[in-house]
């Protein structure tokens, strides 16, 4: 099998981290020789805002609360990071929480022509926003105040939605258009059929 580097974008609450781990467990199931590597940086800065040692930490868990989008140069430090800790030119490539911008996109390509990583296969978690608005509302967690839930439907709406159009003009880059009001099944066999794994 051919190494895969898949990028997951969709709105918080479409599934993401859901759906990667549920690819990640077929990909070591049917390619069991080879490394998967998944890096999803909104558990990395949950992670980090939990440790609470300083300032830095402190500002993240803020940012959380609030909704807004976590700095550029923390993202780019965070997933650049694990990288450079996992990646090679073998493993399959499993990403989410990045790029949300087309800033970060172009930061991005650095990194894939880095390690060699082509093609790259975009999951475009397509889910309305009152769906996803309703899955964070019943998800518990402390972040999600409706607060913070409209401020990261707005960012996503004018931020990263333009991501997905810059995806559709790279060369070598498949983007997958998935259902995700589907059953959590529904949207792992759409996934797995999008990307030639059934």
């Amino acid at each position: 099998m051919t190494p895969k580097t898949v990028i997951f974008i969709g709105p918080q609450g479409s599934g993401k981290g859901t759906q990667i781990d549920k690819l990640d467990a077929v990909l070591s199931a049917k390619d069991p020789t080879r490394q998967v590597v998944d890096i999803q940086t909104g558990r990395r800065f949950r992670a980090l805002a939990a440790k609470g040692e300083g300032f830095t930490e402190e500002k993240i868990q803020e940012t959380l609360n609030t909704g807004v989008l976590q700095p550029l140069f923390l993202s780019t430090t965070l997933w650049g990071d694990a990288m450079r800790e996992h990646v090679d030119t073998d493993c399959h490539l499993l990403i989410d929480g990045f790029p949300r911008v087309v800033a970060e996109a172009h930061v991005l390509e650095s990194a894939l022509a880095f390690y060699h990583r082509q093609p790259v296969d975009i999951i475009n978690l397509d889910t309305p926003e009152e769906v996803v608005r309703a899955r964070m509302e019943g998800r518990a967690r402390h972040d999600d105040t409706p607060e913070s839930i409209e401020a990261r439907l707005t960012w996503y709406r004018q931020e990263t939605l333009p991501v997905i159009e810059y995806y559709r003009n790279r060369s070598n880059t498949n983007v997958h258009d998935i259902n995700g009001t589907d059953t959590i099944e529904g949207v792992h066999n759409q996934i797995l059929k999008a990307l030639n794994l059934t």
